[in-house]
């Protein structure tokens, strides 16, 4: 054979040898790759969620105002502001005829002190009885007790200032400067620190499945940030706003009034196979799942037990032996040939 012809023949020869190992490097066309683990039974947290928003407690506020009429001079605060105990909130003048009263009042027991102490010096020059110093000594006795219920309620002085009786911030200022309000009228809202909980709705439906002291993972809708929390009230009767029923959840950290959040309230616990949320799939026969034996897919039908974010419940005649399908599921049919590739593999990749 010539050098030339013996050349072309080699370099064919090498160029098939090539073809041919590149073919039989490629992986079969007609199987998926499909990310697997072992199928393992556990349970996860049954839970309820609900929506709502932090709002005073019962206990957790107070209205402050004054039981005579007057007028509002100055505002020293407004509402969200954090105050502290015995600040000055407001400025408040008693009326013409509250401060009347009062000055009727002190002139009542002045007089009564001046008639009580004639008489006792009567009683003893045995001009005057007994029953008359014992009236004297009553009268003197209301018109103190008539002052002190004034200056109880209004103070001793036409010009009154409202402090905060504890640490906490302003809710509501329901009055302007230079209003003239009745006695009693409400001035200023506080919300103690503190005094908060995330009031919720729940569907009537699942007031039963709810219960005092259930532990409750509340999350703030903006930022997602969580909060640990537990059942502290559950309503009888539905919100006629919502037509839902309130339950209030008590949470440890600060929180924001008015501020929205989400309650998984765990009402129980679910246990069976455990799955990525992705790993079940559905379509008209039920939920189903594959799992691999010998290189190809099985399906294999389940019953969805819950969920959560993450995980789901699943009941069925799972093969603990047999990887489960975690992802790539959706391209596959019963019987289809697979290659595996470990899911914790696949995330580090």
């Amino acid at each position: 054979m010539k050098p030339i012809k013996l050349i072309c023949f080699v370099t064919g020869l090498l160029v098939f040898s090539a073809a041919f190992a590149a073919d039989d490097a490629k992986p079969d066309a007609s199987s998926v790759l499909v990310q697997t683990q072992l199928p393992q039974r556990g349970e996860i947290a049954d839970t309820l969620v609900a929506y709502g928003s932090a709002v005073p407690t019962i206990n957790g506020g107070m209205t402050l105002s004054v039981p005579a009429e007057g007028q509002v001079m100055r505002i020293a605060v407004t509402p969200g502001e954090a105050v502290h105990t015995g600040q000055v909130l407001m400025e408040f003048h008693l009326s013409a005829a509250a401060t009347s009263t009062h000055a009727q009042a002190v002139s009542a027991l002045a007089l009564a002190r001046e008639q009580q102490a004639h008489t006792a010096r009567l009683l003893a020059e045995q001009l005057a009885t007994r029953d008359q110093k014992t009236q004297a000594d009553k009268a003197l006795s209301d018109a103190q007790a008539t002052l002190d219920a004034l200056e109880h309620e209004t103070g001793s002085k036409p010009q009154q200032m409202l402090t905060a009786p504890f640490d906490g911030v302003v809710s509501t200022v329901p009055v302007a400067q230079g209003d003239r309000v009745a006695a009693g009228a409400p001035l200023l809202t506080l919300t103690r620190n503190g005094g908060l909980v995330v009031t919720v709705g729940i569907e009537p439906a699942q007031r039963q499945r709810l219960h005092v002291g259930q532990s409750v993972q509340v999350e703030t809708l903006g930022d997602v940030t969580a909060h640990a929390g537990k059942v502290v009230r559950i309503d009888r009767a539905l919100n006629p706003k919502t037509r839902l029923i309130d339950a209030d959840v008590a949470v440890s950290d600060e929180l924001l009034q008015g501020e929205a959040f989400r309650a998984n309230i765990e009402v129980g616990r679910l246990s069976g196979w455990l799955a990525p949320r992705d790993a079940v799939l559905d379509d008209e026969d039920g939920a189903y799942v594959f799992q691999i034996a010998k290189g190809k897919a099985v399906r294999v039908s389940v019953k969805r037990v819950g969920s959560d974010a993450e995980t789901s419940v699943i009941d069925g005649p799972l093969d603990p032996q047999r990887a489960l399908v975690v992802q790539g599921n959706y391209q596959l049919e019963n019987g289809m040939s697979v290659r595996e590739q470990p899911a914790t593999a696949g995330k580090e990749q």
